[in-house]
């Protein structure tokens, strides 16, 4: 690994950039990325390849009928489980153009002998873009993250963007709506849902920030501090290129639940826990109905986290 401290030119004198000074540039590449991210998530109607979150609640059972009496509470259904799978999240990945090096495409700075160099594309890497994913892939979900996604229960989220532009849930916690089903309207539909509350996929905003230009060698051999659009061009080439396609661990990755920092919003899995409402109607002396509704309290069944990572 080797970390460098580029030169940058002060007022004509060239200096060694501070470790705040690469930060900054560090905070430029994150930008530079939330641009344009190289690995995407989108918002789909079905069939994401990110994983399917199953959403659980209880149904009615079916009616019990009888032309003597009411049925007993033992003869009628009891309430079921349905189970809805959600598969809206899909990860996907733009084209990357990879920086070929031909000895003077990088920031210079000085040797052990104090002769001035080139970096190198690995030390490109391990001073500025391996830090920014680094960054990218932590827990947080500040702009230090940004171009990369968490999840939220609501659509408006400061500082960041909701995915899918038209406020499209990828999950949907639901239960039975208890309100709805009425003894004297036997046999009540036998699910009756209610949404408790949705999950949105969002995208973490970019701050722009200042920082210090590097000096590079031209192609006549002097020295010239990067135009501006050229340095940023090249690290974000550079961080989509590695974030797609690193072969050392540093591909960023998501999945549903696996392993990695959880980001945002734990999406949850609600569901009532009782054994049924036995409730009879009475239609006629030849008409007896029964039918157990949905009761209990609400459980936490499972709580599905989106998870960003390195990978090799």
């Amino acid at each position: 690994m080797a970390v460098r401290a580029p030169l940058y030119d002060n007022s004509g004198n060239f200096q060694v950039m501070t470790s705040a000074m690469v930060d900054e540039i560090i905070n430029q590449v994150i930008y530079q990325y939330s641009l344009a991210p190289s690995i995407t998530l989108s918002v789909v109607g079905s069939g994401g390849n990110l994983g399917t979150i199953n959403d659980t609640r209880l149904q009615a059972g079916s009616q019990s009928t009888s032309q003597t009496s009411a049925p007993g509470e033992g003869t009628t259904a009891e309430p079921s489980i349905v189970t809805v799978g959600q598969d809206k999240i899909n990860l996907g990945s733009t084209t990357t153009t990879a920086v070929s090096d031909n000895g003077k495409t990088f920031p210079i700075y000085l040797d052990s002998s104090n002769n001035v160099q080139a970096m190198s594309n690995q030390d490109m890497l391990d001073t500025f873009i391996h830090p920014a994913i680094d960054l990218l892939t932590g827990a947080g979900t500040t702009s230090q993250q940004a171009g990369t996604y968490h999840i939220a229960n609501a659509t408006n989220v400061t500082g960041s963007t909701e995915v899918s532009g038209s406020n499209t849930p990828v999950f949907i916690d639901t239960r039975a709506d208890t309100s709805l089903y009425s003894a004297g309207s036997i046999p009540e539909a036998l699910d009756q849902p209610t949404t408790i509350q949705n999950f949105y996929l969002q995208r973490i905003n970019g701050v722009d920030n200042t920082y210090t230009l590097p000096v590079r060698i031209r192609s006549d051999n002097d020295l010239q501090t990067y135009p501006e659009a050229d340095f940023e061009t090249m690290i974000q080439n550079m961080i989509n290129d590695t974030a797609k396609n690193s072969s050392n661990g540093y591909k960023i990755t998501y999945n549903l639940g696996g392993t990695g920092n959880s980001r945002g919003s734990g999406m949850i899995d609600t569901r009532l826990d009782g054994s049924g409402n036995y409730q009879t109607r009475f239609v006629n002396a030849n008409d007896y109905r029964a039918q157990e509704f949905p009761n209990g309290s609400p459980q936490t069944i499972t709580t599905t986290f989106l998870r960003i990572t390195k990978a090799t």
